[in-house]
């Protein structure tokens, strides 16, 4: 049998001596929920005024802290040298953040036509993240727009793969060189056509190889032409592309634009009388409207350069 403790028991000259011992009360714990970070002083400390004291935390979801006064807390990565708050105009620049018409600070890609990068937000395609573009048939033009994109990103100095999912057509290499696309970062990849009807939560496997390519964080760009994607799986799209770090490009019937999407882009691609006619449907901070690109210019340059690697060859 264990001894008990002197303070908690009662001996018996306790009670002829009348005098009392003092009872030992239990240690009083007050557990504070993650969402309460603020605490306030006593009049004695802090030089005899009442204030609060700011902790940096996060909450439970992992959610910056906002002051009503205009201070985020708990922002990673985000401390400043004193450890207290930053203004709210920092926790704007998020790229998650969008607020009506402006556009929160994000890395872009030229897309090579100055008129088209006036219309995006930032200047150019987004580098990270998923858009469409709706056409009404394939082969009108749409995969122009996005040439000078994967020039630019197949000769970066640390390039990575530039994945083509299931084409509809055969791609023309020589074609792709002549635009300046360094062929040994192109990767085509061919799924098996399926027949059977998908059920409930199941994807197709060309939808399952573009998910799997996006976050894989192996490829600067991956296109993609899936028949009838649903609204949740074009959401784990979008959350895949963030998460690799990689421009992922929908085609899509133009249909599809009454339809509700996650992408943080949707253009419609319409053939016009000297190149193509391309509207902005949705984007976060750019100009909505229409403006046609002339693609004779490009083409005849590229015929001249097919034209001088004959010569040369």
């Amino acid at each position: 049998m264990s001894a008990a403790h002197p303070d908690l028991v009662k001996s018996p000259s306790d009670s002829t001596s009348g005098e009392r011992r003092p009872q030992v009360q239990p240690a009083k714990v007050t557990a504070k929920l993650p969402w309460q970070f603020r605490n306030r002083q006593s009049p004695g400390e802090a030089g005899g005024n009442s204030t609060d004291v700011v902790q940096t935390r996060r909450s439970a979801f992992g959610r910056p802290e906002v002051d009503p006064k205009g201070a985020v807390h708990g922002r990673p990565g985000a401390k400043s040298a004193a450890g207290d708050f930053f203004p709210l105009s920092r926790l704007l620049e998020h790229p998650a953040i969008w607020r009506g018409t402006s556009v929160a600070r994000t890395e872009v890609l030229s897309t090579g036509y100055n008129a088209l990068d006036e219309r995006l937000p930032g200047g150019g395609w987004p580098r990270s993240g998923l858009i469409e573009i709706l056409v009404s048939r394939f082969g009108v033009g749409e995969l122009t727009l996005l040439l000078p994109a994967l020039a630019s990103l197949t000769h970066l100095p640390i390039a990575r793969w530039c994945a083509w999912i299931s084409p509809p057509f055969e791609p023309f290499a020589p074609s792709l060189a002549a635009h300046g696309i360094a062929l040994e970062h192109v990767l085509i990849v061919r799924v098996p056509a399926t027949s059977k009807q998908r059920t409930r939560g199941s994807s197709t496997p060309a939808l399952w190889a573009f998910e799997q390519s996006l976050g894989s964080g192996a490829c600067d760009m991956v296109l993609a032409w899936v028949k009838e994607p649903r609204a949740k799986e074009i959401r784990r799209l979008q959350l895949a592309a963030e998460r690799g770090r990689t421009l992922g490009v929908l085609f899509r019937p133009q249909q599809a634009a009454l339809e509700t999407s996650h992408a943080v882009a949707r253009i419609a691609v319409e053939p016009a009388a000297h190149g193509v006619r391309v509207t902005l449907l949705k984007s976060r901070g750019g100009v909505r409207g229409s403006l046609e690109l002339d693609l004779q210019a490009l083409q005849a340059q590229v015929a001249q350069i097919q034209t001088m690697q004959a010569a040369g060859g």
